[in-house]
């Protein structure tokens, strides 16, 4: 990957779904703006149809039509690559189907896309990552979701910890304690690196935070999203604020 530096002026596009934590984007454009990347991050809000973290309202919220809608208000923003910033709405649709639902979004967008689901699939890769533990704001049952996709991509969860929040308007009002308390209830001592899969969860200013407090790095889905953007457009960004992954 080539290292960004001023001058740049790239733009990765993100369609993010409803309002929770979409405030995380502009923190973390700045957080890359000052390790010297001259990259944009314009964001469009997706519709979410019924805001709940059960498996088929969030089939509905990442289906094909709302994505292609959101792409439609996106167009235009020069966005280079596009990823759709969601967990839960893209491991739902399984291994295959996730890679078709970013199929036809790249299909849209007549650009490389992606999805949070991928991110941190590719994240714990590119950290050598292999075992973890998931500390998840949904319902167990829909954790659960993910954890079967994290084997679909040969990572083995050692320990799965849902904390039963049905919206993601409650997860978005969340703080760094709270955060900070479940990532270290869901932490495990066999798992080497910690996975937080929920974009309504404000991290952008705790990975730091939580990294020091476990000892071992941390995935959030704001911030692994934000570095799948990047590793779209070849770019790798320095940036120890955002944790192992970024640095």
């Amino acid at each position: 990957m080539q290292h960004a530096a001023s001058g740049d002026g790239r733009a990765v596009g993100f369609l993010y779904p409803g309002y929770s934590a979409q405030d995380d984007y502009p923190r973390l454009e700045a957080m890359v703006r000052e390790a010297g990347a001259d990259v944009r991050l314009p964001l469009v809000h997706t519709d979410i149809g019924e805001d709940a973290h059960r498996v088929d309202a969030l089939l509905e919220m990442g289906s094909a039509h709302r994505l292609a809608d959101g792409m439609a208000e996106l167009a235009g923003r020069g966005a280079r690559a596009v990823v759709w910033a969601c967990t839960s709405a893209s491991f739902v649709f399984g291994w295959d189907g996730a890679h078709e639902q970013v199929r036809e979004l790249a299909r849209v967008a007549g650009v490389p896309a992606s999805s949070t689901s991928f991110a941190f699939v590719h994240a714990a890769r590119a950290l050598g990552v292999t075992r973890v533990a998931v500390a998840a704001t949904y319902p167990t049952d829909v954790a659960e979701h993910f954890a079967a996709f994290l084997k679909a991509a040969g990572i083995e969860v050692v320990a799965l910890r849902g904390s039963g929040i049905i919206t993601a308007a409650e997860v978005g009002t969340w703080g760094r304690e709270e955060v900070l308390t479940m990532a270290g209830a869901g932490d495990h001592a066999d798992a080497q690196a910690v996975l937080l899969p929920d974009t309504a969860l404000h991290t952008a200013e705790v990975v730091g935070d939580l990294e020091a407090a476990l000892g071992k790095p941390v995935l959030t889905a704001n911030q692994a999203t934000l570095w799948e953007g990047l590793r779209l457009l070849d770019l790798t960004v320095t940036a120890p604020r955002l944790g192992a992954l970024f640095a």
